[in-house]
């Protein structure tokens, strides 16, 4: 489990050309060279062990660690413990207040090569731009709030991280964590993060968070249609043929009726083929991570403006033909322009084709947070649930999801774990602490905010009733899979309801990989 690559590369793995890849639109589409596993060390309750005994769904997911390493005066709790060579390339924390160290050993050295005072990662002193350093909407700098780290941390032998907690009232306040670290196969050469690089590659660090937040605009041609799409009616472009990819995608949709604005999101389905295997199929509100009533996104991947023009920037590679449907299921008039930018792609033994796969539910069960954790869920009726985003058989790359929910509760909907299984596995390659929290946010947030790979398009109420949506990609913490790739949320709330569900997942497989 997480050791299934073997690969040998003589690419040496540098700060420096991580951060290359991180605006590499193309990398995504290609199965990673170097090849690696990701995994997460987090604080999930370690009383979820395996969805046949119980305490799968237990909630205690703070203040748990690997162990405890006693010190001359004091006791540092290892957070996470790896062996080399790998890079961290997310790290997501929060707590109600800060004080003490957090320690980052590189390569099995006895000092920390970073020592950060407190559970932030603002204070590290990394001088970093909100797109690779990012505060959570409830971030306080001397109390409540957490913040999401996207600077990679590449190391050659082992990385081992630790927190020190100030004092023993301390111990007992929540701390929460989540770390995304790559692993490469035996033999890939990598050079391990000092802190002195940050003033050697400066600026190419800046120039990634401005490009980040700022994407550029694709050039090649275009291919365009305008047309009013009547009810039932169906539109199609035909893609340049040969070996090529889409690199933009743009569309701006009307209505007539104010009243039907928000309903065009969900009725307007996106349908894509190519070279005659249909990948993408879904509203195009979902399909660009604003879900229902196209409300405003800004992202690396996807931006949907307030003027309803949407960008796609997934680049989608095919070898001989393309064609883009737009389908009209409501029961209104729709006005559309589309035009996709397509260039010269060369196809490769690596190269795949870019998938978009939703799915919607009604009534979903959402049981309050506090179920017996000495009960098996799965033979309890009135047990939890994980609800499965998507299920992939095949070999690809998962980059991340859109999750819109119509609430029916009056209470948070979303105190359920993420867990993501690669290749068959029983115990998930990620296991998270909370909806919100895979969502680069904590707290139970009902508010809006953007972030290059993480976005909360729409709240419609502080309590979190009624529609909410959240959206993540991922670029160097996408997970590979060989065989196959699951994705669940748990299905725990405040006090006890339903919601209704609609789930899009983006993601890159080879031509034999499919949804199940």
């Amino acid at each position: 489990m997480g050791c299934f690559y073997s690969a040998y590369s003589q690419e040496t793995i540098t700060l420096n050309s991580l951060l290359q890849e991180m605006t590499d639109f193309d990398a995504v589409a290609r199965f990673p060279s170097p090849v690696y596993t990701l995994r997460q060390a987090s604080s999930y309750d370690r009383r979820s062990v395996s969805p046949d005994q119980p305490g799968w769904f237990a909630n205690s997911d703070f203040n748990q660690f690997i162990r405890e390493e006693k010190k001359e005066g004091y006791s540092e709790f290892v957070m996470m413990d790896v062996e080399g060579p790998g890079t961290m390339v997310r790290f997501w924390l929060t707590t109600l207040t800060k004080s003490g160290v957090l320690r980052i050993y590189f390569d099995n050295e006895p000092t920390a090569s970073l020592e950060i005072p407190g559970f932030d990662l603002m204070k590290a002193g990394f001088g970093l731009g909100p797109a690779l350093l990012n505060p959570h909407s409830s971030y306080e700098p001397e109390g409540k709030g957490g913040n999401t780290l996207y600077l990679p941390l590449p190391y050659q032998k082992h990385c081992k991280v630790t927190w020190q907690f100030a004092d023993s009232a301390n111990m007992k306040t929540p701390h929460y964590y989540q770390i995304n670290y790559r692993t490469y196969s035996a033999g890939t050469k990598v050079t391990t993060f000092r802190r002195e690089q940050l003033s050697r590659y400066r600026s190419a660090i800046d120039r990634t968070d401005s490009i980040l937040r700022n994407p550029p605009q694709a050039g090649g041609k275009e291919a365009a249609r305008d047309m009013v799409l009547s009810p039932g009616k169906e539109m199609a472009i035909a893609l340049p043929a040969g070996a090529a990819a889409v690199r933009e995608l743009t569309m701006s949709i009307t209505t007539g009726r104010d009243e039907d604005r928000e309903k065009m999101w969900r009725s307007v389905i996106i349908r894509i083929e190519f070279d005659g295997h249909p990948t993408v199929q879904c509203p195009l509100g979902d399909f660009i991570g604003s879900g229902a009533g196209g409300k405003r996104i800004k992202s690396w991947y996807r931006d949907l403006s307030d003027q309803r023009m949407l960008t796609s920037r997934w680049v989608m590679p095919y070898r001989k033909s393309a064609t883009i449907f737009i389908q009209n299921s409501g029961a209104f008039d729709v006005s559309l322009h589309a035009k996709a930018v397509v260039s010269p792609f060369k196809w490769d033994n690596r190269t795949m084709y870019f998938h978009a796969t939703y799915k919607f539910e009604k009534d979903i069960k959402d049981v309050k947070w506090d179920y017996d954790p000495g009960k098996v869920a799965k033979n309890d009726p009135a047990g939890p649930i994980d609800w499965n985003f998507v299920r992939i058989q095949g070999k690809g790359i998962y980059l991340g999801n859109t999750l819109c929910v119509d609430n029916h509760m009056k209470s948070w909907y979303g105190e359920g774990d993420a867990k993501a299984y690669v290749d068959g596995e029983h115990f998930p390659s990620e296991f998270g602490t909370g909806l919100e929290d895979y969502y680069n946010t904590s707290w139970a947030p009902v508010v809006l905010y953007q972030t290059p790979f993480a976005n909360a398009p729409r709240a419609d109420e502080p309590s979190s009733t009624g529609y909410n949506t959240f959206t993540r990609t991922r670029i160097l913490d996408g997970i590979p899979f060989l065989h196959s790739f699951f994705f669940d949320m748990e299905m725990l709330s405040w006090d006890g309801g339903t919601i209704d569900a609609g789930a899009t997942t983006y993601w890159y497989g080879t031509d034999t990989a499919r949804p199940l």
